[in-house]
């Protein structure tokens, strides 16, 4: 299946609202990597569970990125990175609802402000995608 790409003027809102992604979730991982420790102090899950989700953010983080700086944008990457987005915003709830992370009271507030900008991040990025089409 060759993988359709757009490439045009069309994009560039597109373009920042992923790199912005990019950068938000990339620190967001950085910080759980190097800071597992104080950070699931202070927000409640275990510090090898924040290592792995570190793992995952970066190196999301850096996909995204590479998908914004490409000449052509891939949208079927863009439509895994909108995919990935909602899961993450649906997962962080439902993670905060169950009590399957052990939260604190900090830990739940960040979580579901997270799964917000995360969920907002994938809002843009459909609009950011319907430009494209326009």
């Amino acid at each position: 299946m060759t993988a359709l790409t757009i490439t045009a003027d069309r994009t560039r809102f597109l373009r920042l609202v992923l790199a912005a992604d990019a950068v938000v979730t990339g620190g967001n991982g950085l910080v759980y990597l190097a800071f597992a420790a104080p950070v699931s102090t202070l927000l409640g899950p275990d510090a090898a569970l924040l290592r792995g989700i570190g793992i995952f953010l970066l190196v999301y983080g850096a996909a995204v990125g590479l998908v914004a700086a490409r000449r052509s944008i891939n949208l079927a990457a863009v439509k895994a990175a909108i995919a990935l987005n909602v899961v993450w915003t649906l997962g962080s709830i439902a993670a905060v609802v169950t009590g399957v992370a052990d939260f604190t009271t900090i830990g739940a507030i960040w979580a579901i402000a997270q799964a917000l900008v995360v969920g907002v991040f994938a809002e843009l990025q459909i609009m950011g995608l319907r430009k494209t089409r326009d």
